[in-house]
C-alpha cells in the first residue's frame, strides 16, 4: 500500500504542478512587467527633470548675461532697441522655462530657482527704470551690475549645484 500511496502522491503533485505552472508563470511575468514599468517611469521622470534643469539653467544664464550687457550699455550710453528686444526675448524664454520647471522639478530645487528669479526680476526692473530715466535713489548701472554679479551669480551657482546633486552628479 505504501507504493500505491507514493504513486498517488506523485501523480497529485505532478497534476498540481502542471495546473499551477501557468499561474506561477503569469504571476512572475506580471511582477516583472510591473518592475519594468516602474523603472521606465523612473527613467522618464529623471530625463524630464534633467531636460527641465538644462533648459532653466541655459535660459537663466542667457537672461543674466543679457542683463549684464544691458547694464554695461546703459552705463556707456549705447543701449538701443536691438538690446531691448534681445533682453525681452531672453526674459520671455526664461519665463517659459521657469514656468515649465515649476511643473516638473522638486520644491527644494524651486527654492533655489525662486531666489535667483527674484534677483533677475529686480535687476530687470532696474534696467527698465535706468533706461526710462526713472532710477531710484542711488540706483545706477554700476550698482545694479554689482548686485547682479554678487547675488545673481551666487544664486545661479547654488541653483545649478542643487540641480546637479538632485541628478546624482558629484563634483570631483
Amino acid at each position: 500500500m505504501t507504493a500505491v500511496i507514493a504513486a498517488m502522491i506523485t501523480a497529485v503533485v505532478g497534476v498540481l504542478g502542471t495546473l499551477l505552472a501557468p499561474l506561477v508563470h503569469q504571476r512572475v511575468a506580471t511582477s516583472q512587467r510591473t518592475e519594468d514599468r516602474h523603472e521606465a517611469d523612473r527613467l522618464r521622470e529623471f530625463e524630464d527633470r534633467r531636460t527641465a534643469y538644462t533648459a532653466l539653467n541655459r535660459a537663466s544664464q542667457q537672461f543674466s548675461a543679457l542683463l549684464k550687457d544691458a547694464l554695461y550699455r546703459l552705463r556707456d550710453g549705447v543701449y538701443t532697441d536691438v538690446e531691448r528686444e534681445a533682453v525681452e526675448a531672453a526674459r520671455i524664454d526664461y519665463r517659459d522655462h521657469y514656468a515649465a520647471a515649476q511643473m516638473i522639478v522638486p520644491n527644494h530645487i524651486l527654492d533655489f530657482s525662486r531666489a535667483h528669479n527674484r534677483v533677475l526680476a529686480d535687476v530687470e526692473g532696474a534696467v527698465k527704470r535706468l533706461d526710462r530715466g526713472t532710477a531710484r535713489d542711488g540706483e545706477d548701472a554700476e550698482s545694479v551690475l554689482r548686485l547682479l554679479t554678487a547675488r545673481g551669480d551666487a544664486r545661479l551657482g547654488a541653483m545649478r549645484h542643487a540641480m546637479r546633486v538632485d541628478l546624482g552628479i558629484e563634483d570631483r
